[in-house]
C-alpha cells in the first residue's frame, strides 16, 4: 500500500530535522526557526547547543520544573494550547466545537472496555504548536495497562482542519494508552500524530515505531508499570495534540478553551 503523501512529507522532513549540519550552518538552521517561531529558550540551552533540529525540538528543561505532590490535581503533560474539553456524551467527543468524533473508533479494538468506562467522564484537548516544549509526562500517578500504536495519516492538526475536516484525530496516526488511577479509575491518553510529526516516542515502549510501514495496530500489556505524576514518557519530533480521557465523577477540568498551559500547571481536579 502506498504511503499517504502526508507521511513522506513527513518523512522527508525527519530526515532533514535529524542532519547533524556543521555547526555553522547548524547554528544558521537553529537560530532561525527559534526567531522564525518565536520559541521561549529561557528554560534551555542556547539555540547553538543542540546539534540538529530534532534535538532542539525534543529539548529537555535545563532545570526541572516543580511538580505538585497534591494527589487531588491534575496537571498538564505538555506545554499545549486547549482547543476543547468537556463531557463524553454517548460515546462523542469533540475535537473542537461543532466537530464530534465517535470514542471507540479513536480507542480502536483493543481498548472498548475503556470505551465504555469513559462514557459520561471528561475530556481534554492539548495541540502543541511548533515552538512548544515536545516532551509529554504523565498527568497523575498512572498504572499503564496497555498500548496500541494505529497506522494513519499525518494532516496538521491546526484550527482550519479541526473545524472543518471530520474525524481528524480518527484519520490520524496514533498511540492509545490505557492506564488506571492509584485509585483503580479508567483514564486514557491518545497521542496524535501530525504533519511533520516524524516520530511519537514512548520511552517504556521500545517496539513502538511511528510513521513507519505497518498497516494493523500493535498492541502491547504491562504488568505493575506505573509512572509517577510528571515523569517523562517521551516526546514529539514536533507539535502535535495530546487527548486526556477521564471516568466519570473522578476529574473536574479547570481550564477554559483556548488557554495557553504549561507542563505541571493544574488543568483538573479530583471530584
Amino acid at each position: 500500500m502506498q504511503k499517504h503523501y502526508t507521511s513522506v512529507i513527513s518523512n522527508l522532513f525527519g530526515k532533514f530535522a535529524s542532519k547533524e549540519f556543521p555547526k555553522p550552518i547548524q547554528n544558521i538552521i537553529n537560530s532561525g526557526y527559534v526567531k522564525l517561531m518565536g520559541l521561549d529558550m529561557s528554560e534551555f540551552k542556547e539555540p547553538k547547543e543542540y546539534k540538529s533540529l530534532n534535538k532542539l525540538f525534543t529539548r529537555a528543561f535545563e532545570k526541572p520544573r516543580e511538580i505538585t505532590d497534591e494527589q487531588n490535581i491534575l496537571i498538564s503533560p505538555v506545554d499545549a494550547l486547549v482547543t476543547d474539553f468537556g463531557e463524553i456524551v454517548e460515546g462523542k467527543a469533540y475535537q473542537i466545537k461543532g466537530m464530534e468524533y465517535s470514542i471507540d473508533k479513536l480507542f480502536g479494538e483493543y481498548h472498548q472496555d475503556a470505551t465504555k468506562a469513559v462514557e459520561g467522564g471528561e475530556f481534554i484537548n492539548l495541540y502543541l504548536s511548533p515552538k512548544d516544549y515536545h516532551r509529554y509526562h504523565s498527568p497523575d500517578k498512572l498504572q499503564i495497562i496497555s498500548i496500541t500504536h494505529i497506522a494513519g495519516k499525518l494532516y496538521p492538526v491546526n484550527f482550519p482542519l479541526l473545524r472543518n475536516k471530520p474525524e481528524l484525530f480518527i484519520e490520524n496516526e496514533r498511540v492509545i494508552i490505557e492506564c488506571l488511577d492509584s485509585n483503580g479509575n479508567i483514564f486514557v491518553i491518545v497521542l496524535v500524530g501530525a504533519l511533520n510529526v516524524g516520530k511519537m516516542v514512548i520511552t517504556f515502549e521500545k517496539e513502538i515505531n511511528t510513521n513507519s510501514d505497518i498497516r494493523e495496530p500493535k498492541h502491547y500489556t504491562y504488568n505493575n508499570l506505573w509512572l509517577e505524576k510528571g515523569e517523562l514518557f517521551g516526546w514529539f519530533e514536533m507539535g502535535s495534540t495530546i487527548l486526556l480521557f477521564s471516568k466519570k465523577g473522578v476529574w473536574q477540568p479547570k481550564v477554559d478553551i483556548n488557554q495557553k498551559v504549561k507542563f505541571a500547571e493544574p488543568i483538573g481536579e479530583r471530584v
